[in-house]
């Protein structure tokens, strides 16, 4: 080793150790989970909701979902135009994130939530009945 190579090494451990002590010294950054969240982003993809119950049940969604999660039950009633919205179901475990229904939906009535949160030991509890949520969230 020659003295130039000695004082190069030298030079580069100085940078990095100033890289870290300003690091070390600085505001921290750790989000102490179960107890503080971040701020989610807009554009985060969750699981789909109903945002609007004017979904006529079309089956749009349905069909445009490459894996087959989403099923749709409507009903006709006599004297009107458009199916009523029965049952809108959700299989997130085969959900592919790829926003297809959300695009494809005419009335606007699906969007991606911003649960994060989801958590289960059973596959039943990814299984999702939209229609019976958006009912219980009072809208």
């Amino acid at each position: 080793m020659t003295v130039t190579e000695v004082i190069k090494g030298g030079i580069s451990l100085i940078r990095g150790m100033k890289v870290t002590i300003k690091t070390f010294f600085g505001p921290t950054v750790t989000c102490q989970y179960p107890r503080q969240t971040l701020p989610i982003s807009q554009r985060f993809r969750g699981h789909i909701k109903l945002v609007r119950e004017t979904c006529r049940a079309c089956g749009l969604c349905q069909r445009s979902c490459p894996t087959g999660c989403i099923t749709v039950y409507g009903e006709k009633p006599e004297g009107q135009k458009h199916k009523v919205l029965k049952r809108f179901l959700l299989d997130f475990t085969r959900c592919s994130h790829c926003g297809l229904c959300v695009e494809v939906c005419p009335q606007n009535a699906i969007a991606f939530s911003l649960d994060y949160n989801l958590a289960s030991f059973r596959k039943e509890d990814f299984v999702f009945d939209l229609l019976s949520e958006y009912r219980s969230r009072g809208r």
